[in-house]
C-alpha cells in the first residue's frame, strides 16, 4: 500500500511542510496588513512630524513653518534626519511586534 504524502518523507516532515505553507500564507497576509499601519514620529517639540507605514516607508514629512530658519539649514536637516530614523524605528518595531506574534518568538534569519 502506497504511503500518504511526498514519497520517501515521513508522515512528520508532511505535517511540517503543511505547517510551514500555513505560517508562509499567515505571514504574506500580515505583511499586506503591516503596509497599512502606519507610525508617526515627532522631534523638536513637534517642529518635524515623520509618518512611515509598515513596509518602511516615508509616507509623510510635516515641518512648521517656525522652524525654517534660512540661517540654520543645519538644525531642521539633523531634525528632519531625527524624525525619519524615529519612524523608521517605529515601523521596525510594530513590524517585528507583529511577526513574533506569527513566529511565536521564533528567530528565523531572513524572515522579514
Amino acid at each position: 500500500m502506497a504511503k500518504r504524502g511526498f514519497p520517501g518523507m515521513p508522515g512528520n516532515m508532511n505535517n511540517m511542510l503543511k505547517q510551514v505553507q500555513k505560517m508562509q500564507k499567515e505571514m504574506e497576509k500580515m505583511q499586506n496588513e503591516l503596509a497599512q499601519k502606519e507610525v508617526e514620529a515627532s522631534v523638536g517639540g513637534g517642529a518635524v512630524t515623520v509618518k512611515a507605514n509598515g513596509k518602511k516607508e516615508i509616507i509623510s514629512i510635516t515641518i512648521k513653518p517656525e522652524v525654517v530658519d534660512p540661517d540654520d539649514i543645519e538644525m531642521l536637516q539633523d531634525l528632519v534626519l531625527s524624525a525619519v530614523n524615529e519612524s523608521l524605528r517605529l515601523a521596525d518595531e510594530m513590524s517585528s511586534s507583529q511577526m513574533s506574534k506569527l513566529t511565536g518568538g521564533m528567530n528565523v534569519p531572513g524572515l522579514f
